[in-house]
């Protein structure tokens, strides 16, 4: 067994899933405070989530380093 572990970004882990296909999901934005000035349809866009951009992939998986299901 390995002497150490590498430790996961708990913000990471709270914020952001991986697929089985390896991408990142992730929430939208915007939709915490404010809701009175967005439409109805803009809010229901918002609760669908989104994926991390493939450029900034690494980034999230160098914090998630044994993946998250």
């Amino acid at each position: 067994m390995p002497k150490y572990k590498t430790k996961t970004n708990s913000s990471v882990k709270k914020r952001f899933k991986l697929t089985a296909s390896g991408k990142v999901k992730r929430k939208r934005a915007y939709l915490r405070h404010n809701l009175t000035s967005k439409t109805t349809a803009a809010k229901r866009r918002l609760r669908r989530g989104g994926y991390i951009a493939e450029s900034q992939e690494h980034q999230i998986k160098a914090m998630i380093p044994y993946g998250l299901p």
